[in-house]
């Protein structure tokens, strides 16, 4: 039997509501910053929606040229974005003319988006019924389908190994990444860029999410992604996206490369219960967490010193999500316990990402493994009986995580979490 790879990180790059490059990323976390405000991409004077986590201030020139861009949806974009700020932390070129197909057959790309091009649809449907449906753009098919933020990243980076995109809602970045963990581990690939991207603040977007009454109406920023909080009602649009360089630690260790993190195990199920809503008491969710500890092999649960929450800010998924840390954790999951597990969730920062949102806040995990440091849990007021965590409430802090989970569900039952473990 093959002994497994170790798989470790060794590249990330970012594009975000909170920062456009790891280290903006980073120090609006420490900050505590929001990146929740108003709605610029189109009017919302009669919408029950006013607040998204934008993008903002991203130049796209750095990454893509005009001929490029105008060729491309917004959430490819920002993959292509995020995937160049994580090659070229990894160190890794773009290849010359005529380099050979076999140099990077081993190397592949995961790129996720649970939408995709959702931006080009719309503008092609208005266009199609002013024009004819026969005179929409040549570009509309390759700018709107989801694989394609993946497949403009392997084209530029020759990644002539793997190329896929996982299509699972808001779990679908975390999908790449255990996929890319898996495939690494189990020796079908030296080096995988993982990660997911995602625009779906749109008028038919937004108009979707808020038709099925997921979203909040709040218009308060700071009273308006408040995971875990007793008065949360929903969640708020954001999008971007993050991009990880998994290698096995063989081949990172002839490349001479720094090392962020080990990915040391990885966790998914399905609830197979509900379109939308999670299985009671978080019954797949704690699955999950159970069969990423295992794959880790982590007995004692007290050897993880940090989750990164799913933390929707939803009545339904934060308090299930408690209730499965709890199954899992038991006592050490007690905020009155000395020493407590701490859960935290970052998307009262960036709001929810939706496909692109487990790859930041990967990235975030990382970060904290790497700086010793606690993401908080910002804007957090009201304590809820149903979410009976340590939160990390209002503000970051120092302290030992050595050891950390990042958990990511979606819609239709998909469940991951991923075992992040610092090497030093």
């Amino acid at each position: 039997m093959r002994e497994k790879e170790t798989v470790v990180i060794t590249g990330m790059g970012v594009v975000s509501p909170i920062g456009n490059t790891v280290a903006a990323l980073w120090d609006s976390v420490v900050a505590g910053q929001c990146g929740i405000a108003p709605i610029t991409r189109y009017d919302t004077t009669d919408r029950k929606v006013k607040l998204a986590g934008e993008v903002r201030d991203l130049d796209l020139s750095l990454y893509l040229d005009n001929k490029e861009e105008r060729r491309m949806d917004r959430y490819s974009k920002y993959a292509v974005a995020a995937a160049v700020q994580a090659m070229q932390d990894a160190g890794i070129q773009e290849p010359e003319a005529g380099t050979p197909f076999e140099e990077r057959i081993r190397w592949g790309c995961m790129m996720a988006s649970g939408i995709g091009g959702l931006r080009t649809i719309e503008e092609e449907q208005m266009r199609g019924v002013e024009k004819g449906f026969d005179r929409v753009s040549p570009f509309f098919i390759p700018k709107t389908i989801a694989n394609m933020g993946a497949a403009h990243v392997a084209i530029r980076y020759g990644l002539h190994g793997i190329c896929t995109c996982a299509v699972t809602a808001c779990a679908s970045a975390a999908n790449a990444i255990g996929d890319a963990y898996r495939m690494i581990s189990d020796g079908y690939a030296d080096l995988i860029l993982a990660g997911g991207a995602e625009s779906a603040l749109t008028p038919l977007g937004m108009g979707g999410f808020t038709s099925l009454k997921a979203l909040t109406s709040e218009e308060d920023p700071a009273r308006a992604s408040i995971p875990f909080d007793q008065e949360r009602s929903g969640f708020v649009m954001g999008e971007g996206a993050g991009a990880l360089v998994l290698e096995s630690l063989t081949h990172a260790k002839q490349r001479g490369v720094k090392i962020y993190a080990e990915v040391a195990g990885c966790g998914m199920t399905c609830d197979a219960y509900h379109i939308t809503a999670p299985m009671p008491e978080g019954t797949g969710a704690a699955a999950c967490m159970q069969m990423a500890l295992d794959d880790a092999g982590i007995t004692d649960s007290s050897e993880v010193d940090y989750i990164n929450a799913h933390g929707t800010s939803t009545q339904m998924n934060d308090s299930c999500e408690s209730a499965a840390v709890r199954k899992v954790f038991g006592s050490y999951a007690d905020p009155e316990s000395a020493g407590c597990l701490k859960v935290s969730s970052s998307k009262s920062m960036t709001g929810h990402l939706l496909g692109a949102s487990a790859a930041v806040e990967a990235i975030i995990t990382v970060k904290a493994l790497q700086e010793q440091f606690l993401p908080p849990t910002i804007n957090y007021r009201v304590p809820d009986p149903a979410c009976n965590l340590d939160v990390v409430p209002g503000k970051g802090y120092a302290h030992p995580v050595h050891t950390a989970l990042s958990n990511s569900f979606g819609f239709g039952g998909h469940n991951v979490t991923l075992v992040l473990r610092e090497r030093t």
